[in-house]
């Protein structure tokens, strides 16, 4: 069992300091903010979200992932007062007749608050960022939107849970939490309408040097590395009561190879929907999810593992919870984001 932890923490302490070291979101396409500042302030309403993500169970000291997100618009309706801002009876809100009177928006800031915890192994992330963006309408039925990031990052190395065979620094073997608090920015541009989105976002673009040594997490042997990441979609109508809506995630961090994850998402009326995703050489997943009101919807997936890891693992479970805060014109799902 001590081999097993031990061949376990060295995976991850190599997964965060070489490759990935931001979190996976399986429902990134509900909530694109968490990847992308320049979302901030796009809908007419404060948009709020709570997601837990448990990765690999069965699994000890895998990825757990808890993060909240908050964001609003500063002056914003892009609702003529009139058609699109009332339902018919009987009539699909978000049907063909909705998506022919879509208007870009008027030019409006946004500001917005994450708040992530990312724990694995020995391993706990906690970050915290300031947002704001600003949304343009560029022509008749497109927008564009430039966001930016800043807040903390701590990381903090739990030695109780380290377990070791050679002689190996004492200041990583003696018991305690060792802890830094970073700076950090994110960045990104977002054009969008009622048709499509292209997005392209950098996370934890200030990057520093990192190790573990003398009771301190000093700038010196590992590293943080940016994150690029590229998102694109395409609405489709299927007759007037669906939408489909195909979604790619490109995303790269030095060494490592380019990821990719492709999305797709099948929404009955503006009320329910299920999906399916696949991560290239990772895992598939199956999601589902509803708009129980105008103020409330939730989101569930299931990822099963297709690498080795399958043997070992019983899949990652991940929720979302969303609340929408001032949602004076009652819409039941979002005009901007899929």
């Amino acid at each position: 069992m001590k081999k097993i932890i031990f061949c376990l923490t060295s995976v991850i302490t190599g997964l965060h300091v070489t490759a990935q070291q931001k979190p996976h979101y399986t429902q990134y396409i509900l909530n694109q903010y968490i990847v992308n500042p320049a979302l901030t302030g796009i809908e007419n309403y404060v948009d709020v979200k709570l997601s837990h993500r448990h990765q690999w169970v069965g699994l000890q000291d895998a990825p757990v992932t808890t993060y909240f997100t908050i964001h609003g618009p500063i002056g914003k309706s892009d609702y003529n007062t009139t058609a699109t801002s009332q339902s018919v009876p009987g009539e699909n809100p978000r049907g063909k007749n909705y998506w022919q009177e879509y208007v870009p928006s008027k030019p409006h800031h946004g500001i917005g608050l994450q708040v992530i915890n990312d724990r694995t192994g020995p391993f706990n992330q906690f970050s915290a960022y300031s947002t704001y963006a600003y949304h343009i309408g560029i022509s008749p039925g497109t927008n564009l939107s430039a966001g930016i990031g800043a807040g903390i990052n701590n990381i903090s190395l739990n030695a109780d849970k380290l377990q070791f065979y050679t002689t190996i620094d004492p200041a990583v073997y003696s018991s305690g939490n060792i802890n830094k608090m970073r700076f950090d920015m994110n960045a990104g541009i977002y054009l969008y309408s009622a048709d499509y989105f292209v997005g392209i976002s950098a996370l934890q673009v200030v990057p520093s040097k990192i190790d573990f040594s003398n009771n301190a997490v000093k700038t010196t042997d590992g590293k943080f590395v940016p994150h690029l990441f590229g998102t694109a979609g395409y609405r489709f109508l299927l007759g007037d009561d669906f939408n489909f809506l195909p979604s790619l995630m490109v995303k790269y961090m030095s060494p490592s190879p380019v990821q990719v994850e492709v999305n797709a998402k099948l929404m009955y009326l503006d009320r329910l929907w299920a999906g399916a995703s696949y991560r290239h050489k990772d895992g598939i997943a199956a999601m589902v999810g509803l708009n129980i009101s105008t103020v409330l919807n939730v989101g569930y997936s299931y990822d099963y593992t297709t690498s080795k890891l399958n043997h070992y693992t019983k899949g990652t479970h991940e929720v979302i919870i969303g609340f929408t805060i001032g949602n004076k014109y009652g819409d039941t799902c979002p005009r901007n984001v899929w």
